[in-house]
């Protein structure tokens, strides 16, 4: 049997998610367009400013979208690479793949 790849942590509060990315060190970072009180685009942002803060490399997003219309909204966040829903696993290994590569 092989081992996987990535080890997920799943976090449902997007306020302490920046203290959990900063004490984990994760990979990749996988966020959904609409998440609570604070969406995907201003956490993926808040990651970014939040590296720059602590003079690190930003961790890769990968966005999470509800429509193939939202890529902009991705694009504009800095996001490392997106899927839009519904998805398969693949694709969304694809794209944490891809956003690890960059």
């Amino acid at each position: 049997m092989t081992e996987p790849e990535y080890a997920l942590i799943d976090h449902d509060d997007p306020r302490s998610a920046f203290d959990l990315i900063l004490s984990e060190s994760p990979d990749a970072v996988v966020i959904d367009l609409q998440v609570k009180s604070m969406g995907g685009m201003a956490i993926a942002r808040e990651i970014r400013q939040q590296a720059a803060l602590n003079q690190q490399e930003p961790v890769p997003v990968v966005l999470l979208l509800d429509r193939a219309a939202d890529g902009f909204l991705a694009k504009r966040a800095g996001v490392a690479a997106w899927v839009t829903k519904p998805f398969t696993a693949h694709d969304l290994r694809t794209a944490i793949d891809q956003a690890i590569t960059q």
